[in-house]
């Protein structure tokens, strides 16, 4: 992604490869969240997947 240059490559040296670590918690919490959604999921199976579509008609007036 990036070409290595002397300032790219001091830079990490000083304070760590912002990019790569940026991306390992990214990783991190789309591998949580798809745990914490899976098991909503699998808690509530009988859930309506839509609230704004009821099952039952609006009654007239």
């Amino acid at each position: 992604m990036f070409q290595q240059t002397p300032v790219y490559d001091r830079r990490v040296a000083e304070r760590g490869d912002a990019p790569v670590q940026v991306r390992g918690e990214a990783d991190r919490i789309h591998r949580d969240l798809a745990q914490v959604l899976c098991r909503a999921s699998a808690s509530r199976p009988s859930a309506p997947q839509n609230v704004f579509d009821p099952k039952v008609p609006p009654v007239a007036l």
